[in-house]
């Protein structure tokens, strides 16, 4: 789940299964790339009901304001 100033985005990320940055702290970090693809997502907006759905977004790194991991 990425939190930004307007918006909650829930959504997948695929990181690789295995080898050199795997963990979802590399991705956020790697300074080469300015979005975030994400897969299957939801977006809501803060203070309303309202979501939308969409099977892809890239989302930029510099709108998140706190993300973490949502378990099912």
């Amino acid at each position: 789940m990425f939190e930004t100033d307007r918006h909650r985005v829930v959504g997948d990320v695929t990181l690789p299964q295995a080898g050199y940055q795997r963990r979802f702290s590399d991705l956020l970090n790697r300074t080469e790339f300015e979005f975030i693809p994400l897969t299957n997502v939801e977006v809501s907006f803060h203070g309303e009901h309202t979501t939308i759905t969409r099977p892809f977004l890239a989302l930029n790194k510099r709108h998140v304001r706190v993300c973490y991991e949502v378990e099912e």
